[in-house]
């Protein structure tokens, strides 16, 4: 360990305080699946130098912070989850947010990950030193980190997204999002006002409509919704699971296909989507008989151009008494009410907002690379990466579910491992050849998001006929999902090309 003096600031300006700078070879900011999916897979490396830095109390990520009531995964349980821990045991087939985050906490502690992690550090800046190769980290407290990699799993989906709205400052009633649901509010017999119809809304309005007088909520834009297939998992499924392991690898692999097949819908073949529209359509029919809430919920653009949600109940929720949907945004807040675009008034005790997360500024860490390039302005334009992993310019930097990652059709953690594989066998293959920096070549970078960009533009998300999150409002680019298959993403990651990459400024 070593020690490096700093001025106070405050009340105790002129004193000295002597930090502890804490020196590991690869440090992680974030503890939910990505961090300790990278994590996991370094121990199985034997690298064992390593730090995961969190800003939280506890582990988990998204899984930690959504606490709203019927939070749950939209992918199934066995295929949402580490291939190299696979809970026999899992309740249902797509597991609540309770079962999921007692999942991970599960694995971290079985594979030792816990011991690693620094809560409450919430990480201000990285600063990359070119003479000795090494990334100096300070946390909001002042403590100081140095690492020769720094991984950033901070997660795309960690500050809610807040529309901007006028008079939002004089409503008299509580108001969160529901990412910051608020335990302590008792909707019984309120009047309740939800701005958004997403993929959070969709749970948790169905989990409250039955304790709120009143519940109103304003649709934008209303999403497509597929039948939710969930289920018990019978005595004889958890047997099996536990006791014959290839059960688990049959029951993850079918899943897998089972999605994997959607994959040509959304990105090459708009056709193979009538069936999902078929589906979709037809739950409409069967659960919305009142015809003008049929017209109100069905969307006018193609499906998967937004994120395609699952629902069993979303429909007959909002189908209640008790429930209006009121189309459009809102045109500002007053103290006991809410007032659409049209001018109509509608009164409210409790607002929420199920607006989602702002997916294009998901690092909000001050990171300097190479002389002195910040990764906001390198971003200026618009997030991109390699692969979602390396950015030019910020040697032994990676990103984890970074820019273009995500998926549309199939889970996430499969991506999660591919990149963690990927990473951890360069971080070999350098230590092999005593390479003190990797750093991706500025024209593969271009290369490679041209790329991205013509395959994109062939996808349903930018030609559906609708705005998404997915997209960066300043230039329209998608910089979010990935424009193929979970496969090609594997294949490509499979094995790291060093001519990909600068090592030691070569």
């Amino acid at each position: 360990m070593t020690f490096a003096a700093e001025q106070e600031t405050g009340e105790s300006r002129g004193a000295i305080r002597i930090h502890p700078v804490d020196e590991v070879e690869v440090l992680i900011v974030g503890s939910g699946f990505s961090g300790l999916g990278l994590a996991a897979r370094l121990e199985q490396a034997g690298i064992r130098s390593y730090r995961i830095l969190e800003a939280a109390d506890d582990l988990g990520g998204t899984w930690r912070d959504n606490t709203y009531p019927g939070c749950g995964c939209d992918i199934p349980s066995p295929l949402y989850s580490f291939s190299f821990d696979q809970k026999p045991d899992w309740s249902r087939l797509f597991a609540s947010q309770p079962e999921i985050l007692d999942y991970l906490r599960e694995v971290a502690r079985r594979r030792g990950l816990t011991e690693h992690i620094r809560f409450g550090q919430t990480v201000d800046k990285a600063r990359w030193h070119d003479d000795d190769a090494r990334w100096e980290v300070i946390t909001a407290d002042g403590s100081r980190h140095r690492a020769r990699f720094l991984v950033s799993a901070v997660g795309p989906l960690h500050h809610p997204s807040y529309p901007d709205l006028t008079g939002i400052e004089n409503f008299e009633g509580p108001v969160f999002h529901s990412a910051t649901w608020r335990h302590d509010v008792d909707l019984t017999g309120k009047r309740v006002a939800v701005i958004g119809t997403g993929a959070s809304a969709i749970q948790f309005v169905p989990a409250v409509v039955d304790q709120v007088e009143k519940l109103t909520v304003f649709q934008r834009t209303p999403p497509w919704i597929v039948p939710k297939a969930d289920r018990p998992f019978t005595d004889r499924h958890r047997t099996l699971a536990r006791l014959f392991p290839p059960y688990r690898w049959w029951v993850r692999w079918r899943l897998f296909w089972l999605h994997e097949n959607r994959a040509a819908g959304f990105v090459t073949d708009p056709a193979a989507m009538q069936k999902t529209e078929d589906l979709a359509r037809d739950l409409i029919r069967r659960q919305v008989p009142d015809p003008e809430l049929r017209a109100k919920v069905t969307p006018d653009y193609a499906v998967g151009c937004k994120r395609l949600l699952i629902s069993k109940d979303w429909y007959p929720a909002i189908g209640r008494p008790n429930v209006e949907i009121r189309t459009g945004g809102v045109r500002e807040v007053q103290p006991g009410s809410v007032v659409g675009d049209d001018g109509t008034k509608t009164a409210a005790d409790v607002l929420i907002f199920g607006t989602g997360f702002d997916a294009q500024n998901t690092i909000r860490i001050d990171i300097e690379g190479r002389d002195g390039l910040r990764l906001a302005d390198a971003w200026s334009a618009g997030n991109q990466a390699y692969l979602g992993t390396t950015v030019a310019g910020f040697p032994n930097l990676f990103l984890m579910v970074g820019p273009n990652t995500g998926l549309g059709h199939n889970s996430q953690i499969f991506m999660i491992e591919s990149q963690a594989r990927y990473i951890v066998e360069l971080l070999q293959r350098l230590r092999r050849r005593g390479a003190r920096t990797v750093e991706v070549r500025p024209t593969v970078q271009e290369s490679f998001n041209r790329w991205l960009d013509r395959r994109m533009d062939a996808t349903v998300w930018q030609n559906g006929g609708c705005r998404s999150w997915y997209q960066d409002p300043r230039s329209g680019r998608n910089t979010v999902l990935w424009p193929d298959t979970s496969i090609a993403f594997w294949r490509r990651t499979r094995r790291p090309r060093l001519s990909d990459y600068l090592r030691d400024g070569t």
